[in-house]
Parts: C-alpha cells; sequence; structure tokens
C-alpha cells in the first residue's frame, strides 16, 4: 500500500465572501517530486499555508505522513521544511547564526547543529559570508540561505514556493541536485513555480489549480494522455506537448469551456 506524504479532503479557504481555495482534494505520495501549478491568484499560495499550519483552513482537512495536521501541528512541523513565498528570515542575524537558530529550534544538539551549519553553508556558497548580515544578502542569497533553514533538520517533506526565483544559474544547478538527492532518499518535495521548464525537468506528478479549484491532478505522463484533467477535456494534437501547452489548455479550457480559448487575441494601439 503506497504511503501518502499528503493528503487533503475538501480543503477550503474563504475570507469574508471571497472563497480562495475551495474543496481541493490532493494526494502526494511519499517519495514524489509533486508541482503545484496555477495562474497568478489562483490559491497556491493560500494552499501551501494551510498545508504548513501557516493559516487555519475555513474546512476539509490535512494529513502530512499520516498525521492529522489539526489535531498534531507540533509533531507534523518537525517533520516538514518550509521555505515560503517572503522567506521571513531574520535580517539582524548572520548566516551562521539564523542557521544555528534554526536548528536548535527543530530540537537539535549543539554539536549537530554546528556541523550542519557549516556544512550548509559550505555547500550553498555562503561560507565566506560570516560577519555580513541576512539584510544585505542578495534576494538570491537570502534564497539559498531559506532553503537551508529548511533542510538543516532532515525534512521528510520539503515545501517550496517558487525556491529558483531570482536565483542565479550556477546556484540553481546546486539547488536541483540536492532535492533530486532528498528524492532519491525517500523525502518527498512539493514545489510552485512559474517557472513551467523547471516543474516538468524536475517533477513526476503536478497538480493544477484554477480559481480556488483543482481542475488537473496526475503524472506528467497522464496530463499528456488527457486522463488527469478534472473537467474530463479531451487532448488536442497528436504530439507530445510540452507542460506548457498542457497547463495553457487546461486553465484556458477550465476558464472558458473551450480549449482554443486559452490565449485570447489582444492588441496595444500602439504597438499594431
Amino acid at each position: 500500500m503506497t504511503t501518502l506524504a499528503i493528503e487533503t479532503v475538501a480543503l477550503t479557504r474563504r475570507f469574508g465572501d471571497f472563497t480562495a481555495v475551495q474543496d481541493v482534494n490532493l494526494r502526494v505520495d511519499a517519495g514524489q517530486f509533486f508541482g503545484f501549478l496555477g495562474p497568478n491568484g489562483a490559491g497556491k499560495s493560500t494552499t501551501i499555508k494551510m498545508l504548513t499550519g501557516l493559516l487555519a483552513p475555513t474546512s476539509g482537512s490535512i494529513r502530512i505522513l499520516g498525521e492529522d495536521l489539526g489535531a498534531n501541528s507540533a509533531a507534523v512541523k518537525r517533520q516538514i521544511g518550509v521555505v515560503p513565498e517572503g522567506m521571513a528570515l531574520f535580517g539582524r542575524l548572520t548566516a551562521e547564526e539564523y542557521l544555528r537558530f534554526v536548528g536548535r529550534m527543530y530540537g537539535l544538539d549543539r554539536a549537530t547543529t554546528m556541523q550542519r551549519t557549516l556544512e550548509l553553508l559550505e555547500f550553498m556558497q555562503l561560507a565566506d559570508e560570516g560577519k555580513k548580515l541576512i539584510a544585505d544578502f542578495s534576494h538570491g542569497m537570502q534564497k539559498k540561505l531559506a532553503m537551508a533553514a529548511a533542510v538543516i533538520h532532515g525534512p521528510k517533506v520539503l515545501f517550496l514556493d517558487e525556491p529558483f526565483e531570482g536565483v542565479d544559474a550556477v546556484a540553481a544547478g546546486t539547488l536541483k541536485a540536492m532535492l533530486q538527492r532528498m528524492i532519491a532518499r525517500g523525502a518527498t518535495v512539493f514545489l510552485t513555480s512559474h517557472v513551467l521548464e523547471i516543474v516538468e525537468r524536475l517533477c513526476t506528478h503536478v497538480a493544477i489549480i484554477h480559481r480556488g479549484q483543482l481542475v488537473a491532478q496526475g503524472s506528467i505522463e497522464e496530463l499528456r494522455a488527457g486522463r488527469a484533467q478534472a473537467n474530463g477535456a479531451a487532448p488536442t494534437g497528436g504530439k507530445q506537448r510540452s507542460l506548457e501547452e498542457i497547463f495553457l489548455e487546461i486553465v484556458g479550457t477550465s476558464r472558458e469551456g473551450n480549449p482554443a480559448a486559452t490565449a485570447p487575441e489582444q492588441e496595444l494601439s500602439w504597438l499594431s
């Protein structure tokens, strides 16, 4: 029987009269590299905030590694790592001070915390920035530090919200290699990104959310075959399509009810 790393049932979040996420049923097997896709404002970040305990759902349930998040929040959070949308770093600390703080917060002993801190700073190419405050780091350096903090305790599930945004090609390659090693060791990675080429290259399974509702979920092969679309739309064309083409087709179908209506023609008068 396959172990589920993430499972939601009818997950819903409302803000007043606005429903940001509605009746989302996610199933992510342990050990999967899972991509969570959607247009801006579709509900991706709201969903991740609920999955990581940063935001309480209005209704529905969340289970992480078989544990009910609502009933066992502290136990679940010790087993997950998060790189949130805004990173939420402490700008007046150095990178080493911050990682030591995070390690101790997760319950690691001092010796283990120090060992992992030094290894992570070296791995992330931040070892030479020992005296610089995090507030003075570039965006890419802060992103690498946030990733280091998310994995210092060896999480079983890693949630990443746009982890490659603002990261140079060399650093991105380092982060991708680290994530692949985590998957090889049985961890689960839940990734959101607007760069669909990255998702297609890294992820084996994806879900697509649009206007707060899941419109597709399954392996990339199932998406290409048209078997994972929640709205039942049939695939078009005989050639193998890219994830970008699939995404635009599914989101366009869910928006207009017409597979062809994925990119309405618009013109700017002064550029015509």
